[in-house]
C-alpha cells in the first residue's frame, strides 16, 4: 500500500510538473544562438539559354544556393498564410506555367480575386513593373504583398515572422542563406530575398520548337507553323509570301514575347474610359489614359496558362485569337494596331485558316523542359 501512495504521489508531481512547465513563457533564444552553424555562401549561376540575355540581379541581394533552396521552400509552403493552408505555390504551379488555371484565384477565406493569376516564367526579365498593373518594382517588393493581401494569404508579417523564428528549419536555413548570429535576426525582408532570388531562376530552357527554329533549325516546324509564326512577326514580306499581318510581336515581343508594357487590348466597349470595371494601370499611375490597361504576360508556355486576359474571361487560344480578329471597339486608348489585324489579307480579315495557323504557332512556344524542371518543384514532396 506504501509503494501504491508513493507512486500516486510521483504521478501527480509529474504531472503537475508538466503543467507548469506548459504555462511558462517560452525562454527567448540567446543572442547568436545560430553562429555555430556554418555560414559559407556559394554563388549560385542561373542556368538560361546561351541566346537569353544575363538575368538582372540587384547588387543588395546577390544569388547564393543557399538562399535560392530557402525560397523555394518559402514559395512552396503554407506556414506564410494565416491558416497554413495556402503557399505562393497555390496560385503559380509549375504545370501551369506557374500559374493555377483559374480565371481568378481563390484566397484562404474562400474570397475570389478580380484578376488571373500571372505566369512567372521569366519574371526576371520584367523591368516595368510586376502584376496586372505593373504596382511592384521589383520581385523582393512583389513577394511581401501576398501575404497580408486579405483576399490572399490573409496575414501579417509579424506573425509569419514568429513562426519563421519558432519553426525547427527555418532559423538554420536563413543563417546559410544570410549569415545571421541568431533567429531574431530573421525578417520579412530576408524572406522576400529567398523567394526573389528562387523566382530569378524560374527561366526557359531553350529547347521549345520556337527557339529551336530560331536557332537555325527551319525545318522543325510545318508549313502551318511557318505561317502562324510569319503572321506574328509580320515577315511574310521577306519570303515572297502572301500572308496578313497578325500584329502580335508589337505587344508580345523580344525574347520573353512579353514587350514589357501596358496596353488596352480591346477587350471592352466602353463609352468613356470611366467605365471599366477593372481600372488596371490607371490605379498605379493615377494617369487617366492608363484607364483599361493591363501588363502583357509572357506568351511563352501560352498553352499551359489558361484562362486568358487578366480576367481569365477567355478557355482557349482559339477565342482569343478570334477576339483580336475582331480589332477592338475603337476606344480612345485602345492599342493602334488593333485595327490592322488582318492587314494585306482579301478585306483586312483573318481567314479561318490565318487563324488556325496563328494558334499552331503558339503552340509551339510550348516548354516542357522548363516545367519538369526538378529544381523548380515542390520541395516537401
Amino acid at each position: 500500500m506504501k509503494n501504491l501512495f508513493s507512486k500516486i504521489f510521483i504521478g501527480l508531481a509529474l504531472a503537475t510538473g508538466i503543467l507548469a512547465c506548459k504555462d511558462m513563457p517560452n525562454k527567448d533564444p540567446e543572442p547568436g544562438d545560430l553562429e555555430s552553424i556554418p555560414y559559407n555562401p556559394q554563388p549560385y549561376t542561373i542556368v538560361k539559354p546561351s541566346f537569353f540575355p544575363n538575368v538582372p540581379v540587384p547588387a543588395d541581394n546577390p544569388m547564393t544556393a543557399d538562399a535560392v533552396q530557402l525560397g523555394r521552400r518559402l514559395f512552396y509552403d503554407p506556414i506564410l498564410s494565416a491558416d497554413s493552408t495556402m503557399s505562393c505555390s497555390s496560385c503559380h504551379l509549375p504545370q501551369g506555367n506557374f500559374t493555377d488555371n483559374e480565371a481568378v484565384s481563390i484566397g484562404i477565406d474562400g474570397i475570389a480575386g478580380r484578376r488571373s493569376s500571372m505566369a512567372l516564367l521569366n519574371i526576371a526579365y520584367a523591368t516595368n513593373g510586376l502584376f496586372w498593373d505593373g504596382r511592384s518594382s521589383s520581385l523582393e517588393d512583389q513577394a511581401l504583398r501576398p501575404v497580408e493581401d486579405p483576399i490572399e494569404l490573409h496575414n501579417t508579417w509579424p506573425q509569419v515572422v514568429e513562426k519563421l523564428k519558432d519553426h525547427p528549419t527555418y532559423p538554420t536555413l536563413f543563417r546559410k542563406a544570410f549569415g545571421i548570429n541568431d533567429r531574431d535576426q530573421i525578417t520579412k525582408e530576408l524572406a522576400a530575398k529567398a523567394m526573389a532570388q528562387f523566382e530569378r531562376i524560374l527561366i526557359s530552357s531553350g529547347t521549345s520548337k520556337f527557339d529551336e527554329f530560331k536557332q537555325g533549325n527551319i525545318d522543325i516546324f510545318d508549313d502551318e507553323e511557318l505561317d502562324g509564326f510569319l503572321m506574328y512577326f509580320e515577315e511574310a514580306w521577306q519570303y515572297g509570301l502572301n500572308l496578313p499581318d497578325a500584329q502580335c510581336f508589337h505587344c508580345h515581343g523580344g525574347i520573353t514575347l512579353t514587350g514589357n508594357n501596358y496596353f488596352n487590348n480591346g477587350l471592352d466597349s466602353v463609352g468613356s474610359l470611366d467605365e471599366f470595371t477593372d481600372l488596371g494601370r490607371f490605379e498605379v499611375t493615377g494617369n487617366h489614359s492608363d484607364k483599361g490597361k493591363f501588363r502583357t504576360p509572357t506568351l511563352r508556355n501560352i498553352a499551359l496558362s489558361a484562362p486568358y486576359m487578366h480576367d481569365g474571361r477567355f478557355q482557349t487560344l482559339e477565342e482569343v485569337v478570334e477576339n483580336y480578329s475582331k480589332k477592338g471597339f475603337g476606344v480612345a486608348n485602345e492599342d493602334p494596331n488593333l485595327p490592322l489585324m488582318g492587314l494585306n489579307a482579301p478585306n483586312n480579315t483573318l481567314s479561318e485558316a490565318h487563324k488556325k495557323a496563328i494558334v499552331k504557332f503558339l503552340h509551339t512556344l510550348t516548354d516542357t523542359v522548363f516545367v519538369k524542371n526538378p529544381d523548380i518543384q515542390n520541395p516537401f514532396q
